[in-house]
């Protein structure tokens, strides 16, 4: 699985409580970081580099990719899957679906990075549900870069900058109540986003989901009952995914650099 920096482990903590036998590799692309912000071309020729690294490595032996990230999901994974027919690929998109289950108001938010909310696959996402619920999409330029770097400052100061945005949040007609989290990176400020917004408001990020889907897609599944192991690799600094990954997840394995 690959995601621009940490934010993807996310969805590896889903998948690890999904699949907790099986063997993850994690790439974080810190070093081309943020993608949010990049444009289409610069996306997808980063996941077809890191793709086919992880399948040019016979001692990795994938069975199985995670597009642990709504931007690069919306950029390259049609292409990425046109490339490689015979290997089960599992993408991100926003939990709009969801939402639409839950809310009551049929007003729902939904952060996300500039890079998802222009791509074609969350126009066609929002177009097909239209009629249900209005959207508000809200483009929030440099969060995922504050939680990458943990500037706890930052993080509140976007989070509040960026809800305040979207407008009322509540249980009262015409109020936001259900908020959608469009990037990996912004469940980790989840704590935040929650005290701004209100306790009546329901957070979804799509971690859970992911998994699920994952483990109906691989062919075969480890029936070893040992616990899985993983390997963290980054094209940015190791400290950062190591801290994170601890933070978080309570991972204290070694994190490889990764030059590709």
């Amino acid at each position: 699985m690959f995601d621009s920096g940490v934010g993807g482990l996310s969805v590896l903590k889903a998948l690890r409580a999904e699949l907790p036998h099986e063997d993850f590799i994690y790439v974080a692309d810190s070093g081309f970081a943020p993608y949010g912000e990049r444009d289409q071309g610069f996306v997808l020729a980063r996941a077809r580099i890191i793709t086919r690294y992880l399948l040019s490595q016979p001692e990795l032996a994938i069975q199985a990719l995670v597009v642990a990230c709504n931007t690069a999901t919306a950029a390259a994974i049609h292409l990425l899957r046109q490339d490689h027919p015979h290997l089960p690929i599992i993408g991100v998109e926003p939990a709009l679906k969801p939402a639409m289950a839950l809310s009551q108001t049929r007003h729902i938010g939904v952060m996300a990075t500039r890079g998802t909310l222009n791509s074609q696959k969350f126009k066609t996402l929002l177009t097909g549900l239209a009629d249900q619920a209005q959207v508000i999409g809200q483009p929030c330029d440099g969060l995922a870069d504050a939680i990458e770097r943990n500037d706890v400052d930052k993080i509140k100061t976007l989070c509040a900058q960026y809800t305040q945005a979207m407008g009322t949040f509540g249980t009262r007609p015409g109020d936001i109540d259900t908020l959608v989290l469009g990037c990996t990176h912004y469940p980790f400020a989840s704590h935040h986003l929650q005290a701004l917004v209100g306790p009546s408001v329901r957070l979804l990020d799509n971690g859970e989901s992911v998994a699920r889907q994952t483990r109906r897609m691989l062919a075969s599944l480890s029936g070893d009952s040992t616990p899985g192991q993983y390997l963290l690799l980054t094209t940015g600094d190791t400290a950062t995914l190591q801290s994170a990954a601890g933070r978080w997840l309570g991972l204290d394995g070694p994190v490889r650099p990764l030059q590709i």
